[in-house]
């Protein structure tokens, strides 16, 4: 007789088990992803899936913290303030050079033949007018970043030997918009879309990464404690990046109010500007990769290789 009932009884034991993990599971809280953000259109994807609900639908949490500049996002990161950014190949070489601090996880933008990061434009008193013309004239690039690395690569692929650009630092982007629309500089490397609000200004484009869309880009990236740490929340957050890609692909023109509002292009821009298209589930490449890795050697930025395997993280896409 004891055997009869022993069964139901280890089944009615199993059943509360599993209610008790299940509401128990319902009441946790949500792990907050701390994300620091630049005022750039790449982040789009990130406040579209805030606003429409897709962090909470995918079981994470997001705080957005502000950063007015790469470099003060560099600091938030470092103080451990910050869980992830958006930032860039260069710079997530310097992240790991002695040790893997952070892992890029997906593309924020890449360049396309239709739509381009960044552009190489000439001030309106240059008198540029076509590539050729930037020989041994004067581009104003941040040194040690992912616009000083497309200024080479742009120009080496046209042809341009490292003797043939020169360069000069202007390290804030409105510090070079304002000297470039000014004709104070004779050509200025810039993103987009403040390449475009130059070009309002009379700035001409010599050259863009629509022709070598390879080269621009910018990734999301978490540092690797929290990767480590927490990773059903980074599924989570890159589940609902991609809803929200997909979201803003179908139909760009819907998101002026949002552009407006986190200042995500210049407002002499809004109403006008096509948004681009982001790019869906992906990271960058191992070739991407080296040929960075090469650059920044070759410029002493740089001693030693950074792993591709350890620095590129594509188990989180869907």
């Amino acid at each position: 007789m004891r055997v009869k009932y022993m069964f139901p009884l280890i089944l009615v034991i199993i059943l509360i088990g599993s209610i008790i993990g299940a509401c128990s599971q319902q009441g946790q809280e949500p792990t907050t992803l701390r994300i620091v953000v630049l005022p750039i259109l790449d982040a789009l994807p990130m406040y579209v899936a805030q606003q429409e609900g897709y962090f909470e639908e995918n079981g994470v949490s997001v705080e957005f913290i502000p950063a007015s500049s790469a470099a003060e996002r560099d600091q938030i990161m470092a103080a451990g303030q910050g869980d992830g950014m958006i930032n860039d190949l260069i710079s997530t070489l310097f992240y790991n050079q002695d040790e893997i601090q952070i892992q890029i996880v997906r593309f924020a933008r890449i360049a396309t033949p239709e739509f381009p990061q960044f552009r190489i434009l000439a001030a309106p008193e240059s008198g540029i007018t076509n590539i050729d013309d930037l020989k041994n004239k004067e581009i104003g690039i941040s040194e040690g970043s992912v616009i000083e690395y497309t200024t080479d690569r742009l120009l080496e692929a046209e042809g341009f030997s490292q003797d043939e650009i020169e360069t000069v630092a202007v390290p804030k982007i409105p510090d070079r918009l304002s000297l470039l629309s000014s004709s104070e500089i004779p050509a200025a490397n810039l993103p987009d879309p403040l390449s475009s609000l130059a070009m309002q200004s009379g700035a001409t484009v010599v050259i863009d990464d629509t022709l070598h869309p390879e080269y621009g880009n910018s990734e999301i990236s978490f540092r690797k404690d929290v990767i480590d740490e927490h990773p059903e929340a980074i599924s989570g957050f890159i589940a609902a990046i991609e809803k929200a890609v997909n979201e803003i692909n179908s139909d760009p023109s819907k998101w002026d109010e949002l552009l407006s509002e986190k200042q995500l292009v210049p407002a002499p821009l809004i109403g006008t500007y096509q948004i681009p298209t982001f790019p869906i589930a992906s990271v960058p490449s191992e070739a991407q990769w080296e040929d960075v890795v090469a650059w920044a050697i070759a410029k002493t930025y740089l001693k030693e290789n950074v792993s591709y395997a350890d620095s590129v993280n594509k188990t989180f896409l869907p």
